[in-house]
């Protein structure tokens, strides 16, 4: 199924943005069911509004196409490098990736991709958890480790953490980390974290990072998170400030007691294209 199902069919060539969707979840660690995230979100997906009247644009006039996903389950060694290779091709030809996985594993391929792509490159991540550690359960790429192979290709901002290991504390820049107690006291530590990052962002958004009450769907859910449009007022002067030139949406475990977790996901997704590509600076490969 396409993102906007049969209301936005665009062909692959009069494309922009280009959804991949990488269904893993080979090395998540408690709840499974983040394999049939991408599915889930291109389902609720055919219910948006494709006017913003946020930003008054239709981000999809710029076209949106969805390819087959990404499928390698062998090892995460070989999906990171195949997630690396489709991220790679579509920046060569000049198209906007959005990933949706699957579990945070698949950030790696993807932000490796980006950052061999664009110089003056950082990494935002919005999570729940620092996935900072070394290795985790036997593998250096489990999605407890996202950010510790990230940080490796580029400079990295967390924001909305909650929750990490002993292990994994002093691994972590207090410089460069925001957690959610400290932004839900002082709001601006959202304003400190955009001035962190460089000119060209890749935002990676594990959807734990939004509040159990609002997305309970996820396979670790931590109480404490900020609400929908806290953490969209944040996305939208990042993209207002930064350039962003890609982004994933990962960790989304759906329910199907529970279709609006899916619905959510949906929207940020496009929501966040709507900031991006609202602004005039979108893609400038510097």
């Amino acid at each position: 199924m396409n993102f906007g199902g049969n209301e936005i069919l665009y062909g692959y060539s009069e494309s922009g943005i280009i959804i991949v969707p990488v269904p893993y979840d080979e090395t998540s660690t408690w709840m499974k069911g983040a394999d049939r995230g991408p599915d889930a979100v291109m389902e609720a997906s055919v219910n948006l509004e494709f006017y913003d009247i946020e930003t008054g644009t239709e981000a999809h006039l710029h076209g949106i196409h969805t390819i087959a996903p990404v499928t390698e389950k062998e090892s995460p060694e070989k999906l990171v490098k195949a997630v690396y290779n489709s991220v790679s091709a579509l920046l060569d030809q000049g198209k906007f990736p959005v990933v949706v996985g699957g579990n945070h594993t698949v950030s790696i391929g993807a932000a490796r991709a980006f950052a061999r792509h664009f110089s003056n490159l950082s990494v935002l991540q919005l999570d729940a958890h620092s996935d900072l550690r070394e290795e985790y359960e036997g593998s250096p790429f489990n999605h407890a480790c996202a950010m510790a192979r990230i940080r490796e290709y580029a400079p990295i901002v967390q924001a909305g953490i909650r929750s990490m290991s002993k292990e994994e504390a002093p691994l972590a820049d207090p410089e460069r980390m925001f957690p959610a107690h400290k932004l839900y006291n002082d709001k601006s530590g959202y304003e400190k974290a955009v001035d962190m990052l460089t000119d060209n962002v890749y935002i990676t958004i594990d959807l734990d990072v939004l509040d159990p009450s609002l997305m309970p769907s996820t396979g670790t859910p931590e109480p404490g998170g900020p609400e929908y449009r806290e953490l969209m007022n944040f996305l939208n002067e990042v993209a207002r400030k930064k350039n962003v030139v890609g982004f994933d949406i990962v960790e989304l475990c759906p329910s199907p007691a529970n279709k609006a977790p899916d619905f959510v996901a949906a929207r940020i997704l496009y929501q966040l294209l709507s900031y991006v590509f609202s602004q005039p600076r979108r893609g400038r490969q510097i």
